[in-house]
């Protein structure tokens, strides 16, 4: 099967999370459809939703909670 991946929009922090004492949005092993949340971007102290555009299931995060991505970096794996 072919793999698809999920890449950031815009530069800035990667949040799996919707809050710290809240679960990830999405781990290893869930079914991604389109326009499913599977995590944020912060930049400067603004939040925006990183949305699927593609459906499958993740194989894995590419990227750590709270760890700084570029645009067009790669998020998750789906296959």
């Amino acid at each position: 099967m072919a793999k698809k991946e999920i890449v950031a929009h815009l530069p800035g922090t990667f949040y799996r999370k919707p809050a710290p004492d809240k679960p990830p949005y999405k781990t290893e092993g869930d079914r991604i459809g389109i326009g499913d949340v599977i995590g944020l971007i912060e930049v400067m102290k603004s939040f925006h939703e990183v949305v699927a555009e593609v459906e499958g299931r993740a194989v894995r995060f590419l990227v750590e909670n709270e760890a700084p991505v570029q645009a067009g970096q790669p998020l998750v794996e789906l296959e």
